[in-house]
C-alpha cells in the first residue's frame, strides 16, 4: 500500500518508526527485540534508512525484506542518492520494487565519512533531482524530509522551505520532519508550508531522549536546537540516573505527542534509534489517554 493511501482511509493520526541495519552480532541481536517490540505496537509503516554513499546498501535492503515479508509491515525505505551513479540508483530502486515497496523516501544523504569515497561524476546533487529522477520512472508514492527549523547546511528557513517545495512541485506526496523538542518549531514550519501552497501530509519527527551524549551529538549534525526547558528537566536528574533520564525523555515526548495530536498533526514519525522501550512506552501512554 502506498502510504498516502493510509492518510486517505484512516481519520486519526498515524503512527510509524524508524529503524535502521544493524553493523554487529550484537547490535542485530538488539534490533530483533526492537523489532518484536515495534511489531507489538501495530505501526501504520516503518522507515528504514539508507547510509551515506551506500554504505548500508545490503543491509537495508534485507532489513526492508524482512520487514515487508517476514513482518508484514509498510515500510518506506529511505534512499540516499549522494554519490551513485544512475545505473546504482536504478538497481536498488528497481531491487525495492521487487520487494513489492511502495513508498520511498528520497534525499539526499550526507558525505560518507570514509576519505576515500569519491562521488560518481554523474551522482545527482540534491534530494530534489532524485524526485525528478524517481517520478518519471517508477510508480513508487515519494516523501522527502523536512526541517522544521531549517536545514543545517541552508543559508535560511526561508531558502531551504523553497527547496521543499521544489521536491513537492516535482512530485514528492508527504513530508517527514526532521525531530524537534519546541512543538512552536513544527507549527510555525506548517503555517510556513501552506503559505507557499505546500498541502501534502506533514508527518512530525519526534526523538526521544536515550542519553544526554547522543541527544548534545545528534542535536549538533542536524541542527535541532535542545531548549532550555530539556536542560530544566536533566538538570535536576541525579548525572548517573540513567533511568530517570530514560523516563524523563518519556514524560517529555508524551507532552510533545499530546500537544501535537490536539493540534491535528498527520502522522507521528518516532526515530527510535533500534530501541524500544522508550518507543513503546510513549505510544503506550497516549492510546491509553485514547489519543491514538
Amino acid at each position: 500500500m502506498r502510504v498516502t493511501e493510509i492518510w486517505n482511509e484512516k481519520s486519526a493520526p498515524t503512527i510509524s518508526f524508524e529503524l535502521f541495519p544493524a553493523k554487529t552480532e550484537k547490535a542485530a541481536d538488539s534490533l530483533d527485540r526492537t523489532i518484536n517490540t515495534l511489531c507489538d505496537l501495530k505501526p501504520d509503516f516503518v522507515s528504514v534508512t539508507f547510509g551515506a554513499g551506500g554504505s548500508t546498501r545490503e543491509g537495508s535492503y534485507q532489513l526492508v525484506k524482512e520487514l515487508k515479508q517476514e513482518k508484514g509491515l509498510e515500510v518506506v525505505a529511505y534512499f540516499a542518492c549522494y554519490g551513485l551513479s544512475p545505473e546504482d540508483i536504478v538497481a536498488v530502486l528497481d531491487s525495492y520494487q521487487a520487494l513489492g515497496i511502495e513508498s520511498i523516501l528520497a534525499v539526499r544523504g550526507d558525505k560518507p565519512h570514509d576519505e576515500d569515497f569519491i562521488p560518481h561524476p554523474d551522482s545527482l546533487t540534491h534530494a530534489s533531482d532524485l524526485v525528478s529522477f524517481i517520478q518519471p520512472r517508477y510508480e513508487f508514492c515519494i516523501g522527502v524530509a523536512g526541517y522544521p527549523e531549517g536545514h543545517i547546511e541552508a543559508a535560511s528557513v526561508e531558502k531551504d522551505l523553497d527547496y521543499l517545495k521544489q521536491k513537492v512541485d516535482k512530485g514528492a506526496e508527504f513530508i517527514i520532519t526532521n525531530y524537534f523538542y519546541d512543538n512552536q518549531f513544527f507549527f510555525n514550519f506548517i503555517d510556513r508550508c501552506q503559505a507557499v501552497g505546500i498541502d501534502v501530509p506533514i508527518l512530525a519527527g519526534v526523538m526521544p531522549i536515550y542519553s544526554v551524549k547522543m541527544m548534545e551529538m545528534l542535536a549538533s549534525l542536524c541542527g535541532a536546537t535542545i531548549t532550555q526547558d530539556v536542560w530544566n528537566g536533566i538538570n535536576i536528574l541525579d548525572k548517573e540516573d540513567k533511568q530517570g533520564l530514560l523516563d524523563f525523555g518519556i514524560e517529555y515526548a508524551v507532552s510533545q505527542c499530546i500537544d501535537l495530536l490536539n493540534h491535528g498533526v498527520r502522522g507521528i514519525h518516532f526515530y527510535t534509534m533500534d530501541r524500544s522501550k522508550s518507543t513503546a512506552a510513549i505510544v503506550n501512554s497516549l492510546r491509553n489517554e485514547g489519543l491514538l
